[in-house]
């Protein structure tokens, strides 16, 4: 599988995940991008034993778009430091069902039930509940569905399906979170745009950028992505 690269440096892995691949191994025993580009760095730059790379952040795996991975542990301590401060600004394109406000700040309260690996939107007095927060934009409505660019400013476990699905306007081709209005066999249209963040060592602010295939339901709309920048 070919591993589309943005951007590499001594420190710094950034590429496009492809959808529908985990981003680490889990049980299904299929291939996952970790190992995959472990095996790519090894091979490129020759090097000897193990190679390093740190997990920084994840997207599920029917999600394509930007990812980062720290290339040396200093790097990935630095860049879970600038996650945890919220320093780190992401954007996603997600095409759902129905139709939301023009933009405005989704907040609920999250559950993982970690057992059947899925989340609920819970009471805020719930024990176990997360506050999670997102930020979205329409940016056109078409087909009975709608064009969102989304920035979140919490990184709960499946928040925006959850949050969209909450709010009564599931992601086209959730299975999990919207079965009663998605086909089986529809892909997720969830994609990680833009990715920001200040470089571990230099502190210049890094900006990447990926834009989802030309392919239903993206191909509804002829200029995916060139409006969420405005965002």
């Amino acid at each position: 599988m070919i591993i589309r690269i943005l951007y590499e440096d001594n420190h710094l892995l950034v590429v496009e995940k492809p959808v529908n691949l985990p981003v680490q191994a889990d049980d299904s025993g299929d291939e996952d991008l970790l190992t995959l580009l472990k095996a790519d760095l090894k091979e490129r730059h020759q090097k000897p034993g193990n190679v390093y790379l740190g997990l920084v952040h994840r997207l599920d795996r029917p999600v394509g778009g930007v990812l980062v991975f720290a290339k040396t542990s200093k790097a990935a301590s630095r860049l879970s430091d600038v996650l945890r401060k919220r320093e780190m600004e992401r954007t996603y394109l997600a095409v759902v069902r129905g139709s939301l406000g023009d933009g405005g700040l989704l907040e609920h309260h999250l559950w993982k039930d970690t057992k059947k690996n899925k989340v609920h939107a819970v009471k805020p007095s719930h024990p176990e509940g997360k506050k999670a927060i997102l930020h979205y934009e329409t940016i056109e409505r078409k087909d009975g569905m709608s064009l969102l660019a989304i920035r979140l400013h919490t990184g709960r476990s499946h928040q925006i399906r959850v949050q969209m699905a909450a709010s009564g306007a599931p992601l086209y081709g959730d299975q999990k979170y919207g079965q009663h209005v998605n086909r089986p066999g529809q892909q997720i249209a969830l994609w990680a745009h833009t990715l920001s963040f200040p470089h571990p060592t230099t502190k210049e602010i890094l900006k990447f950028e990926s834009t989802p295939p030309f392919e239903h339901p993206w191909s509804i709309w002829k200029q995916v992505g060139a409006e969420a920048l405005t965002m």
